[in-house]
């Protein structure tokens, strides 16, 4: 009697939990369309596949893919580099035209571009030789950044925010809105484990030398010849 009732027990729990678990996960995946030329974290994919948060999504030379999330549907242009977020796009390099219904926005670097309502809004995101270049084809898009360590240069200051309205275009330059990477010095190029290797090496020469000419070198008192 006792086994009958723990099997009930586990068989309603799995009931209960397991579309809850479904639902978890569906929430935050999408599902990715291509022929082929695309590639999934490294893997070629074609037909329909999967896609969940932190997943690489990759387009070769004039191939596109087409990804389709809840309320949104990204079309992924040729040669293009995102990483799905769930709520948003990592983009890399290339383009993406977005239409979504749930605010879905595109990250490049310390650029982010979002939509200003949850209404269908229909933009594209393009990053290209430093320069990503926002068009807003369906309702109003905003552009920020989105790096607190970032900083702007002094020349040719990009506002903080700035809306691109409906059918309006807008570029900004990443070294300008993201701050140039630092420079890197000489010695700084040097791989640590071969200087390691290197001083290693520079200590095991002086030590021979040290050997080899102790060993050479007349003796510090010499011997007498009339001695025997």
């Amino acid at each position: 009697m006792g086994v009958f009732v723990l099997r009930k027990s586990v068989a309603w729990s799995v009931l209960i939990l397991w579309p809850l678990s479904l639902a978890a996960q569906d929430k935050a995946s999408a599902i990715l369309h291509s022929d082929r030329g695309v590639f999934v974290n490294g893997a070629e994919v074609a037909g329909s596949s999967p896609i969940f948060p932190g997943d690489l999504i990759e387009t070769r030379p004039e191939f596109v893919a087409n990804l389709d999330a809840e309320g949104t549907s990204v079309l992924i242009q040729p040669e293009s580099i995102i990483k799905f977020e769930g709520t948003f796009l990592d983009l890399e390099h290339g383009g993406v035209s977005v239409g979504t219904s749930t605010a879905m926005s595109v990250h490049v670097k310390c650029i982010r571009v979002d939509p200003v309502s949850n209404e269908r809004t229909q933009y594209d995101v393009t990053d290209r030789v430093g320069v990503v270049h926002v068009s807003a084809h369906k309702k109003d898009v905003i552009i920020t950044r989105g790096g607190l360590a970032t900083k702007i240069a002094q020349t040719g200051k990009a506002s903080e925010s700035a809306t691109v309205h409906e059918g309006e275009e807008a570029t900004r330059e990443e070294s300008i809105a993201c701050g140039a990477p630092p420079p890197q010095s000489a010695g700084s190029s040097l791989n640590p484990k071969w200087i390691e290797i290197g001083g290693g090496a520079a200590g095991g020469v002086a030590i021979l030398c040290i050997l080899l000419c102790r060993g050479s070198s007349p003796s510090s008192t010499p011997v007498s010849p009339s001695q025997p």
